[in-house]
């Protein structure tokens, strides 16, 4: 037999070989493992749901959602239903003794115990083009790192120097209001530009056209995610083919990374030419910690954008949420709004607030507990 025989028998002989070990790895991961851990729970007399191969619940978890999605939601404190109705339906079709909490303080006790007993998720590849390795995503050491620059930001006396910066920004919303007095607005949004401006501004300096660039890539990121989320991507086949959102979402990913590393580049050219610091706000000691010496202490580049995603998506999303929360609450119990109103009315009066002021109204920071 030539050569050329031997080689087409070795490659056959090989791409089989791959194809039966990606098949065994499959039949493994998406058949064995979970049918185990089931029959292992159920052996404790823990049911649920059955398990469908390769795509698990998503299915059945994707149809419940759109169904509490697809109409309006009364004014009730019941939001389990809608915000996770594939748990609450078989919680209350299996009949189990499931410790469901969403209280606060059990969340950051969980979070934050030391023996590590709730690791992170790992995030999907969607999501993990958003926050990357940040904060949100990691843990141990690094996750320490980053912790430590963040707290250092946005300590007391930090969060103080920004109170200005943000009486701008919420005076800038308000007139704007007022020009439209009478016609109705979509808050929601409105607290959108609102958050993002002001991290724009107190963490990054950033100027409105870089702002509203990165805020509208991510944007869109977030809506490829988010309708990926109870997607299942095939196993080997989708090694080898990207779907329409992968590729929409690689190009959106690149697009972010290199308009976060233009602000990095400005600050640095900034400290060459006439500061002798790269700030202390949020980016400057991103960027600080990118020129560390100190390899204990040094961010990669790829570490400091992916900080930056992180506090532009995660940072503005859930002031934005709290934000509309509050206010919501606040239009339905107006006795609530009043007392708040003549809290602030009391002890900040006609001026802008301060961080003296802020401090002493109690009333006002109960509904951002509720």
């Amino acid at each position: 037999m030539d050569t050329m025989g031997k080689l087409l028998i070795f490659f056959t002989f090989s791409l089989c070989l791959y194809f039966l070990v990606a098949l065994l790895y499959v039949f493994y991961k998406y058949w064995w493992i979970p049918y185990r851990i089931q029959h292992i729970m159920n052996s404790q007399g823990i049911r649920g749901p059955p398990y469908e191969f390769i795509h698990g619940n998503n299915k059945e978890t994707a149809a419940m959602r759109r169904e509490a999605f697809s109409k309006p939601m009364a004014l009730t404190h019941a939001i389990f239903p809608r915000v996770m109705p594939h748990v609450y339906s078989w919680i209350n079709k299996y009949d189990e003794k499931i410790y469901f909490s969403i209280d606060p303080e059990i969340v950051k006790e969980v979070l934050r115990n030391s023996e590590k007993a709730f690791p992170k998720g790992k995030p999907t590849n969607f999501f993990k083009k958003i926050l990357g390795d940040g904060l949100v995503t990691t843990e141990s050491e690094k996750w320490a790192r980053q912790r430590k620059l963040a707290n250092y930001a946005f300590h007391g006396e930090s969060l103080k120097n920004m109170i200005p910066a943000v009486v701008v920004s919420v005076e800038t919303m308000l007139e704007k209001w007022k020009a439209r007095e009478g016609k109705e607005m979509e808050v929601f949004q409105e607290f959108t530009l609102l958050t993002s401006e002001v991290i724009s501004r107190t963490a990054f300096s950033s100027s409105y056209l870089e702002r509203e660039k990165i805020f509208d890539l991510l944007t869109k990121l977030s809506l490829i995610a988010s309708r990926n989320v109870f997607k299942t991507r095939l196993p080997i086949i989708s090694r080898f083919w990207k779907s329409s959102d992968e590729i929409e979402s690689d190009k959106l990913a690149k697009m972010i990374y290199d308009s976060v590393m233009k602000i990095v580049k400005k600050r640095e050219e900034i400290v060459t030419r006439e500061a002798d610091s790269f700030g202390n706000e949020f980016l400057g000691l991103l960027v600080n910690a990118y020129h560390d010496l100190d390899e204990n202490n040094k961010l990669s580049i790829q570490d400091l954008v992916d900080e930056s995603k992180t506090f532009y998506f995660a940072g503005h999303e859930k002031t934005n949420s709290l934000l509309a929360w509050t206010i919501l609450l606040l239009a339905v119990h107006t006795d609530w709004q009043e007392k708040a109103r003549r809290e602030v009315i009391e002890i900040i009066g006609k001026g802008n607030p301060n961080s003296e002021g802020i401090a002493k109204l109690k009333t006002v920071s109960k509904p951002f507990k509720s």
